[in-house]
């Protein structure tokens, strides 16, 4: 059976940054969108821009209830789903690790690394469902799935467990037509990153300022990996402003 010529993409943090910026470009390449966000004057801003279709589902990704929501007004509306992009995420204040709270820790791995899953789960539970079967996850990885920034143990430890869901992800979806693959971007120049001109800690103990690169590229590559057929995907890339400081010695 052929694919229905209208793909539809859901994206989690939809309401701004790299979230914002491949909305747009996904709905250029022609899919309707799902925009998922915790504040819905955000998504409303982003679905705004859009020149497909759009269905707004204001979204705590950590809590259960509200993905499971969030999945069936996404089949209520469209009766399917191609492709997910598990992109929502947070960080800690970026003190020593024992100055953390658990409650710090707890926040930051329930909304990147429990999000991402229940949406992941979500997800497979309608592409394996729907016909024809199949689709994509993307999941936003980010450089700390490398490399750490000083002082940045809960974020990094859940990009690094993305990794894993996404080598997981991508295995267990191979029966049922699932692909998945992870992006890891350095400097977009979003709000997470506007302290980069005037400075960032190095890993020797320096503050120095660090390049960013246009937003639009980080959404650039999303498009092309949501573009392949599933018959090809794209594991891992990593795309960064050229001269950061990830490649060498810290």
């Amino acid at each position: 059976m052929s694919r229905p010529s209208r793909k539809v993409a859901l994206i989690t943090g939809a309401g701004s940054g790299i979230g914002r910026a491949a909305a747009i470009a996904l709905s250029q390449d022609g899919f309707a969108l799902v925009l998922a966000g915790r504040r819905k004057e955000m998504l409303d801003e982003t679905a705004g821009l859009l020149k497909s279709d759009s269905l707004v589902v204001p979204t705590d990704v950590a809590k259960s209830d509200s993905v499971a929501a969030l999945f069936a007004a996404t089949k209520e509306r469209f009766g399917r789903l191609d492709l997910l992009f598990n992109n929502a995420g947070i960080g800690a204040p970026p003190v020593p690790m024992e100055e953390l709270t658990l409650a710090q820790w707890q926040a930051v791995l329930n909304a990147n690394l429990t999000g991402a899953f229940l949406c992941t789960q979500s997800a497979i539970r309608m592409m394996k469902a729907q016909s024809p079967q199949g689709g994509r996850v993307i999941n936003n990885g980010s450089i700390s799935a490398h490399t750490p920034r000083p002082n940045s143990a809960p974020y990094t430890a859940t990009k690094h467990a993305i990794t894993g869901l996404t080598k997981s992800t991508a295995l267990d979806g191979r029966p049922f037509s699932i692909a998945c693959g992870q992006i890891d971007i350095g400097n977009a120049a979003t709000a997470m990153t506007a302290r980069a001109h005037e400075g960032l800690p190095q890993a020797d103990g320096q503050v120095l300022p660090e390049p960013r690169m246009d937003l639009e590229e980080a959404a650039r590559a999303v498009a092309y990996m949501a573009s392949l057929p599933l018959t090809a995907n794209v594991l891992f890339m990593t795309v960064m402003a050229t001269t950061m400081p990830f490649v060498g010695r810290g």
